[in-house]
């Protein structure tokens, strides 16, 4: 990796799209590393997310933000005013759109919101998911949703796959302003790992129970403790809404709860590369989604989801 010098660039790109887009999987393969909850439960993505990569001179500062949806709860509201907030605050900003999909009515919306949202910031087409497509569907795709925007450039990709993502990385970098890197070089995250391990735990939990389980949990890392051993004792709380989601996460004799405690364990480790002891608790709070406390834990803002 370059060192930073006084002809480094330094910027933010902010991923915006409907739910599901691949917005968390294209941040994954930019930096190289998971820092966001990838599962095929839409909406998974609750925080703006900032991931760290470096292209040459140029540190680009990713923020995932939540898929845009028309939001009809508190959480949902404030997860669409973080995704609007992380689109207004970066230097570049990427429409996400599935090339198999094409423009839905959630696109055109979003795109519809562009102008009124981001001002002059420059806003390029990712089309991503080339591969289920055929190449004439593709051209077709490109010019209606030129016709709808005035984007930048059009790229076309497959995050999954890697196909066309340096080139989309190549040009990020030479449209960073000239700016000191604004991370450590080894930083490729900037949330706290407190919250990146409630976010592993939250990912093998929706993996596990998505048909069973509505969207009502939550994770906390409610202690962090350092041992002499270079180890951490990391202690969790899976919160529910009701006595019955208690029952399912926990599984006959706990079993579910300890397979996905193993699943978390085994992921943070490798992402800490070290030893790590996690518990898992789960209480039944019915009206986490109401509390200010919660949502400040997944780097939301509770005002926001005022209707």
């Amino acid at each position: 990796m370059t060192e930073p010098t006084e002809n480094t660039r330094a910027g933010f790109v902010a991923l915006i799209g409907e739910p599901n887009a691949g917005k968390s999987t294209l941040l994954n393969r930019m930096v190289g590393a998971k820092v966001s909850i990838v599962t095929h439960k839409v909406q998974t993505t609750r925080a703006r997310i900032r991931g760290v990569a470096i292209e040459g001179d140029a540190q680009i500062v990713f923020v995932d933000t939540p898929g845009l949806f028309r939001p009809r709860r508190r959480l949902d509201r404030a997860m669409v005013a973080a995704a609007w907030g992380g689109a207004g605050d970066a230097d570049v900003v990427l429409m996400l759109i599935e090339a198999h999909r094409g423009l839905t009515d959630g696109a055109k919306a979003i795109i519809e919101s562009l102008q009124d949202r981001v001002g002059k910031t420059p806003v390029a087409l990712v089309i991503n998911k080339i591969d289920r497509v055929k190449a004439e569907e593709l051209l077709a795709l490109t010019e209606e949703a030129n016709a709808a925007f005035p984007f930048v450039q059009t790229f076309m990709i497959s995050a999954e796959r890697g196909y066309g993502c340096d080139a989309l990385k190549g040009w990020l970098a030479t449209e960073m302003p000239a700016s000191p890197w604004l991370y450590p070089e080894d930083q490729i995250a900037d949330l706290p790992m407190r919250m990146i391990a409630a976010e592993i735990t939250r990912e093998k939990l929706t993996l596990r129970l998505h048909q069973e389980l509505p969207y009502e949990l939550t994770v906390e890392t409610e202690k962090w403790e350092e041992r002499p051993d270079g180890s951490a004792r990391i202690d969790q709380v899976i919160y529910v809404v009701r006595d019955g989601h208690k029952g399912i996460v926990l599984g006959r004799k706990g079993e579910t709860a300890k397979a996905i405690g193993q699943a978390a364990r085994l992921e943070l480790e490798e992402f800490m590369g070290r030893k790590c002891h996690l518990f898992l608790q789960v209480k039944v709070r019915p009206n986490w989604l109401e509390e200010a406390e919660r949502y400040s834990e997944m780097g939301l803002d509770f005002k926001d989801g005022n209707a």
